[in-house]
């Protein structure tokens, strides 16, 4: 079967208007062989962002600009329609924010939110506006800027202190600082001459001192090696022995003197019995008024009679009154 030329040049046409069709699309961020979602989102302002630029999340492009119009008369926004050819899921709380990139193409990214629900076909995204690359330069720029006009500042204080030292007044003082230091650079170098000044003096008595040092370190060696045996000794003496001696002492003081706190023993007795003390009072009593009637009245006791009637009497063995005794006269 022949084919005529005019059907040849009718498929040719018709096959060049479905790839125009086509192309036209596919330049346009529209697939028409994968059937997509459209999600939306509204920014301010949407300057360097054409249809077809890519939509990353992640990193990874899932989608790209399908349309963008005015939101009013007014311009107050623009809506951006996206289209995804991916099949992911995108929480509803998710941020689109355009991204500028100094070499690269200007595109929108999307931060994922952490909401259990996801976006559907026809939903609009949450934006967010991020700095252009004019604003990261400004915002970088403003601080280099003001420390550069810090800097100038204090310059000028620099300068404005440096004509004030460059006063006619302040040029007779650097003359007399100057004049000062040559003073004292003579000074230093007659301290420091090496056969009058007082440092080399002082260095000849150092080194005089150091040889001393050395002609007697046979001693010094002997004086620290005395002391060490002296350490030694005192090291290696009994402490613990004589410590324990001490303590054996303290012990029997203390019992010496709980007996004598007692009443076991005949000076606790005497110490802490009032009744003994009384008896010797009145003792003492006793013997002193005996003593006294001896004295005033001697005839008393020493009567000598030649007819006197002998005492047959035996001597007495105890006293008439024991004040030792527990029982009563």
């Amino acid at each position: 079967m022949k084919i005529s030329n005019e059907t040849k040049v009718g498929s040719l046409t018709a096959i060049a208007i479905v790839i125009l069709i086509l192309g036209f699309n596919f330049l346009k961020g529209r697939n028409l062989s994968d059937r997509s979602d459209k999600i939306y989102a509204e920014f301010p302002s949407v300057e360097g962002l054409q249809v077809s630029n890519p939509v990353f999340i992640k990193g990874l492009q899932v989608g790209k600009i399908y349309a963008m119009k005015e939101k009013d008369k007014n311009l107050s926004g623009v809506i951006v329609t996206i289209s995804l050819n991916k099949d992911v899921n995108i929480a509803k709380n998710s941020v689109a924010t355009i991204s500028s990139e100094l070499l690269g193409t200007t595109s929108v990214k999307i931060a994922l939110g952490n909401s259990a629900e996801f976006v559907q076909d026809g939903d609009t995204l949450l934006t967010a506006k991020t700095l252009g690359l004019a604003d990261k330069l400004q915002s970088s720029l403003d601080p280099t800027l003001a420390s550069v006009n810090k800097t100038l500042s204090s310059l000028d204080t620099v300068l404005l202190n440096l004509n004030s030292v460059l006063d006619p007044r302040t040029k007779n003082n650097l003359q007399s600082i100057v004049a000062n230091l040559t003073t004292s650079s003579k000074s230093l170098e007659r301290l420091l001459d090496a056969q009058t000044g007082m440092l080399a003096k002082t260095l000849s008595n150092t080194e005089k001192i150091t040889g001393n040092l050395a002609e007697n370190n046979d001693k010094i060696n002997a004086t620290v090696s005395n002391l060490e045996k002296a350490t030694g000794k005192l090291a290696n003496a009994n402490f613990d022995q004589a410590v324990n001696s001490l303590q054996s002492t303290m012990k029997k003081l203390e019992a010496t003197v709980d007996k004598i706190n007692g009443n076991q023993s005949s000076l606790g007795a005497l110490l802490n019995d009032r009744k003994l003390y009384d008896q010797l009072l009145q003792t003492n009593r006793s013997l002193t008024t005996l003593l006294d009637d001896l004295r005033m009245h001697p005839k008393r006791y020493v009567n000598i009679s030649v007819f006197g009637k002998k005492d047959k009497k035996g001597p007495l063995m105890t006293p008439i009154y024991d004040s030792t005794s527990t029982q009563k006269p």
